[in-house]
Formats: structure tokens, C-alpha cells, sequence
């Protein structure tokens, strides 16, 4: 037994080191899809997340509470509300983007930005508002303002990122159901290690696992190295 596994890590290995075109292609949908998804995303959820965390309007406490919920919803679930708002008669049948890699980014949008507003209006909430009024009162505009705070909150909020890109690149369900899992077109590294593993090839799916485990290691590292340098050092 120990000298199959062993064989199947040589074997993993030397998928990602000779390059094969199917796994690489893997990889490069799964991280240009996540990608695009928490680029189209990060804006508006942070400027959200500022507006819940520094007004009082009337809905916010239900804006807050939809957004904890979100967040807890399987991707599964939300999988399913992309089907059906892509599929033909869906509202946005139009588009055709059901088993495409925009209905993919779609749906990770859907996953991605409740955790964006929810950590990054912890994060603002962590903030004395008067940073934020006195950019104003020094005369810079609100856009500058805001800069200036997420300057002060870069380590938050970094994490916040880091955090919402790990959700997306790992989920399987939405990905699964939106995208089809076509090779070379819409399958990614946790529904290509599904499809693998059910068919017994457990070389490729162990060369796509090691991405992720490279991948968490180094998220790993990056949030503890973040919080250390965000923790006050002693005198």
C-alpha cells in the first residue's frame, strides 16, 4: 500500500511539474474565474460594508442580517439560485451564461461578497469615526477619505480579501451546478478533484490537491504574518 501511494505522488507530481495541458488548464480556469470574481466584487463590497458600519439608515439592520445569513448559506444553495436565475427561463436566460465561466464568476460573486461587507464592516466598526471626519473637515473628498481609512485598516481588511478569495477558490457546489464542469472551459480544481476521485484517477486529483495545499499553506502564512505585524509590539 505504501508503495501505491507512493507512486501516486510521483505521479501527481510530475503532472504539475511536466506541465500536462489538462491539469494546468484546471488550474488556470479555477484561479482566472476566482479572480475576476473578487475583482468585480471588492469595490462595492467594502464602500457597503463602510456604509453599514459608519450610518444609521433605515433598513440597516435588516441589510446586516441578510448579509450574516448569506454567509452562511451552503454554496450549494446559492448554486442553485444562479441556475435558476441563468437557465432559459430564468431572468437573466437572456445572457446565456449558464455553463459558461461568466455564470462561474456569477456565482462566486454571489458567495463572495457577504463575506467582503461582513468582515469589512467589522473591520470599519473597529475604526474611530473621526478619522474619517477629519479627512472630511481637512477638506479632502469623501473618496479620499475613505481611502485614508482603509489605509488605517489595510491589515482587516486585507484579511477580510484573503479570506472571501479562499471561500470562492474552494467551493464546489456553484461551480459544479453553473459551470458543468467542461474540461477546458468550466472545470475547476475542487470539481475536477470531485469528478477524478469518483473515477479512480487519483493522480490528477492529488496534483489539484497539492495546489490547494501549496495555496493554504501560503494564505496561511501570509494572514499570520499580517496579524503579527498588525499586533502592537510590546515595549
Amino acid at each position: 500500500m505504501n508503495e501505491g501511494w507512493l507512486a501516486l505522488m510521483q505521479q501527481a507530481f510530475s503532472l504539475l511539474l511536466s506541465l500536462d495541458p489538462d491539469v494546468w488548464s484546471i488550474i488556470s480556469v479555477s484561479f482566472s474565474v476566482s479572480f475576476a470574481a473578487l475583482i468585480i466584487t471588492l469595490v462595492p463590497s467594502i464602500m457597503l460594508g463602510f456604509l453599514l458600519a459608519s450610518y444609521q439608515f433605515p433598513g440597516r439592520w435588516f441589510v446586516t442580517n441578510i448579509v450574516q445569513t448569506l454567509q452562511s448559506i451552503p454554496t450549494v444553495v446559492i448554486g442553485l439560485l444562479a441556475y435558476l436565475l441563468l437557465t432559459r427561463n430564468g431572468p437573466l436566460g437572456d445572457l446565456r451564461w449558464l455553463f459558461t465561466q461568466e455564470g462561474m464568476i456569477l456565482g462566486q460573486m454571489m458567495i463572495c461578497a457577504p463575506v467582503l461587507i461582513a468582515l469589512s464592516q467589522a473591520a470599519f466598526s473597529s475604526i474611530d469615526k473621526r478619522a474619517y471626519e477629519t479627512s472630511r473637515t481637512l477638506g479632502a473628498s469623501w473618496q479620499r477619505a475613505i481611502w485614508t481609512v482603509c489605509r488605517e485598516l489595510r491589515v482587516p481588511l486585507l484579511l477580510a480579501i484573503i479570506a472571501a478569495f479562499s471561500r470562492i477558490l474552494t467551493e464546489v457546489g456553484c461551480s459544479m451546478m453553473v459551470g458543468g464542469n467542461i474540461l477546458h472551459h468550466t472545470r475547476n480544481i475542487p470539481s475536477a478533484i470531485a469528478l477524478e476521485t469518483s473515477k479512480g484517477d487519483f493522480a490528477q486529483a492529488i496534483a489539484l490537491g497539492l495546489v490547494l495545499l501549496i495555496l493554504a499553506i501560503v494564505i496561511n502564512f501570509a494572514i499570520g504574518s499580517l496579524r503579527g505585524k498588525a499586533m502592537p509590539r510590546s515595549q
